[in-house]
């Protein structure tokens, strides 16, 4: 069993400090719980629930603020983060004070995929895996920023916990006391490539991770303050590191308290740790029951919160390649997917089933008929851009449900999509179901010949084999005519022969075959034979 405590919202302030997020205006205290994030679209429907902050992307103007915290506070949601610079007039402030929301300010250069999986982190920090005990060390199981904060209290200084690839898994207050390096590193949540190879032709990393003890780290620039580093282990495992921006040495006392503290951090780490691996398997046995139907789906579509609705499957694959680089870049994939769409789309869920990874999202339709999908693809192409060539893969999206039942239909659909995407060779990374059935239909075709073990292509068969005597190039001549639907002169330009020479060939075509080109069923036979037997051959 897996407990998780909210986040208030003073808290989770008091955590990300003025680096990220400030209060523009407040209608009361800010004790109120943070049960979670949402996205504000004004193209779709406000989907925000009790005690929810929002992002509120593009919204810039005061007009704008005062509707949408008006809606909020009707929606009872917790607060409306906008981005700097925004200034609150005598209007914003009365609508802040009578819808009940907060307005916060974000960091102008604060990226909104990273601050969603922030908070969308935050809301779960505090996690109790059942018979243990609730806190370590004074700090709630779990939670790295209520410990970066007591740590940071100790030393007097901002501290980082970081991960073996320098990124920033919590922060403590104060940041902005630091310097514009930190800063940096805050608001992207990983320690700057610049800064990275700063440290590595020093040998920092080196002497962080063979000590034991602190590191004292001169300033990388003129700008920045000193550093003091120590490693977090847990026996021989190596699982990240602590950073302190101090203005000089550590005293004794202090680099003592450090060591010390890096032991707790471990055992937070690792208890972060379990419960995410745990939270991961609970989400993929909700996914995976939702993506099966029966009679458990409603439950856990409940529990995922995707109850009610529109619901559309999106299947992403990695391009096949060995078994051990497969494996590995699945994981990757099902991370990063995971992060995105939690940060972009809150009512989604993702999770890896069958070396598949699925992520049911809900959807509504569109003003111009489309069933919702459309906005589907903007969103798989922003996860393919933003991961660029790391991630080899191809994503497959099914049609919009509007019962649960019909879930599955859609899973089958992506499937069908994805694997279409695995065997094309035009370089697709994206298509729904609609737009490849037909190559979907022509898989599954060659998979029923396939199970009859052969091939028949009639009198084909014998065109076939004058070409692999004498490479006529009578298929391909044959294939020209059936493309362009009996179209003499674009056939010929297709195969780049003169129209007469075509037609001759074609003369002989029908002689060798017997086909009766005249015929539509024939035709029709000779296409579906022609493009299985081009399939079976590439198999």
């Amino acid at each position: 069993m897996v407990r998780q405590t909210r986040t208030r919202l003073s808290r989770l302030l008091d955590d990300l400090g003025r680096t990220l997020l400030d209060v523009v205006a407040s209608p009361h205290d800010l004790d109120g719980e943070l049960t979670g994030v949402a996205i504000y679209d004004p193209h779709d429907e406000l989907h925000v629930g009790r005690g929810e902050l929002v992002l509120g992307v593009g919204v810039q103007d005061n007009d704008l603020i005062v509707d949408l915290l008006h809606r909020l506070g009707g929606r009872q949601a917790l607060g409306l983060i906008v981005k700097h610079p925004v200034k609150a007039d005598a209007v914003v402030d009365a609508a802040v004070k009578d819808s009940g929301v907060a307005l916060l300010g974000l960091n102008r250069a604060a990226s909104w995929s990273h601050v969603g999986s922030i908070l969308r982190t935050l809301p779960m920090a505090t996690v109790d895996l059942s018979g243990g005990p609730e806190d370590l060390a004074g700090a709630p199981a779990g939670d790295l920023f209520a410990l970066a904060n007591a740590v940071g209290a100790l030393l007097d200084a901002p501290v980082t916990i970081e991960d073996r690839a320098s990124r920033v898994l919590a922060f403590s207050g104060h940041q902005e006391e630091a310097d514009p390096g930190r800063v940096e590193t805050i608001l992207g949540r990983q320690v700057p490539d610049k800064y990275q190879q700063m440290l590595e032709e020093r040998g920092a990393f080196r002497q962080v991770f063979q000590r034991e003890s602190p590191v004292y780290i001169d300033a990388l620039t003129d700008e920045m303050l000193p550093r003091v580093a120590i490693a977090v282990r847990a026996g021989d495992e190596l699982l990240g590191s602590m950073w302190a921006a101090v203005r000089g040495p550590l005293t004794d006392e202090r680099a003592r308290a450090f060591a010390d503290s890096a032991k707790v951090v471990a055992l937070h780490m690792l208890r972060a740790r379990a419960g995410a691996d745990v939270g991961r398997r609970l989400s993929a046995d909700l996914v995976a029951m939702v993506l099966e139907g029966g009679s458990r789906a409603a439950e856990a579509a409940s529990r995922l919160g995707l109850a009610d609705g529109r619901l559309c499957v999106m299947a992403a694959q990695v391009v096949a390649r060995d078994a051990a680089g497969t494996e590995a870049a699945t994981q990757r994939l099902r991370d990063a997917i995971a992060l995105h769409f939690a940060a972009v789309h809150p009512r989604s869920a993702a999770a890896l089933v069958g070396g598949v990874t699925y992520v049911v999202l809900s959807v509504s339709p569109a003003s111009n008929g489309d069933d919702g999908t459309a906005a589907v693809v903007r969103l798989a192409e922003d996860f393919l851009a933003r991961v660029g060539p790391r991630a080899d893969a191809v994503i497959g999206v099914g049609r919009a449900t509007t019962t649960l039942a019909d879930v599955a239909h859609s899973r089958k659909e992506a499937d069908r999509a994805l694997r279409v995407l695995q065997q094309d060779r035009n370089g697709r990374r994206i298509a729904r179901f609609t737009e490849v059935q037909i190559e979907s239909l022509l898989l599954r075709l060659s998979d029923l010949v396939a199970e009859d073990g052969e091939l028949h292509l009639g009198g084909l068969s014998a065109l076939v084999e004058y070409d692999c005597k004498h490479d006529i190039g009578f298929v391909e001549t044959l294939v020209a005519y059936l493309d362009a639907f009996g179209n003499i002169t674009d056939a010929a330009a297709a195969i780049h022969v003169h129209p007469n020479t075509f037609r001759y060939r074609l003369k002989r075509v029908c002689e060798i075959t017997g086909i009766d080109l005249a015929d539509p069923d024939a035709r029709l036979a000779a296409t579906l034979q022609l493009r299985l037997h081009r399939i079976a051959r590439n198999r």
